[in-house]
């Protein structure tokens, strides 16, 4: 028995029944405008990728803190505006870099090329906020957190069934699994093989007469 089942069925089901694209019981209308009237871009980040509308400076620091220890760093800034993410991975490292810069010129008090807690905190307090730098609002999760809060939470709930799974995100995220799924399937026939005779040099390979 596979381990995915579930998820093959659906992707099956999906591509089968692609084209239907409805709304009421799929939990939202696919395809409806994106809200584009937040007040600023953290607040576009906190609402879309973390589903939050209220919530203080130290929360955001501490939610974009990635390794706890206190401090942004360069990785963790380019990462919390979704420089990590494959929908900006044409950005040149210039632009990165750009960023990294525009946020330590607007952050970083003593020159170190972080930001600590209390920077942050000051930015708010002075009644500033986070630039939008133009890269989206942010995407920072995984695959299965970004398909949750961006495309099931928004057109789907618990009583979706199979066959409402018919939206483009749906078969691409399925897919996604599918392909991870027979990736993993043949990497695991390879590894009970001794030898594995596509990683052997050709000029050692016997010829067959």
């Amino acid at each position: 028995m596979r381990a995915h089942t579930l998820i093959s069925i659906a992707f099956a089901s999906i591509v089968s029944a692609h084209g239907s694209h409805g709304s009421g019981a799929h939990g939202g209308t696919y395809g409806e405008e994106a809200r584009t009237d937040y007040p600023n871009w953290m607040a576009r980040h906190m609402a879309e990728e973390h589903g939050m509308a209220i919530y203080d400076s130290l929360s955001f620091f501490t939610l974009h803190d990635f390794d706890g220890d206190g401090v942004w760093e360069r990785e963790e800034m380019q990462r919390m505006y979704g420089l990590m993410d494959p929908s900006n991975k044409d950005v040149s490292d210039d632009r990165r870099e750009e960023a990294y810069r525009t946020l330590l010129g607007q952050l970083d008090a003593n020159n170190d090329g972080l930001v600590s807690r209390d920077e942050f905190t000051k930015l708010i307090l002075d009644g500033k906020t986070l630039p939008d730098l133009g890269f989206g609002p942010g995407h920072h999760g995984d695959d299965e957190y970004e398909y949750e809060v961006h495309h099931w939470n928004k057109y789907h709930n618990e009583d979706t069934k199979l066959e409402d799974l018919t939206h483009p995100a749906d078969i691409e995220h399925f897919k996604k699994h599918e392909e991870m799924e027979d990736a993993e399937e043949r990497q695991q026939a390879m590894d009970k093989l001794s030898i594995i005779e596509a990683n052997i040099p050709a000029k050692f390979l016997r010829v067959q007469q």
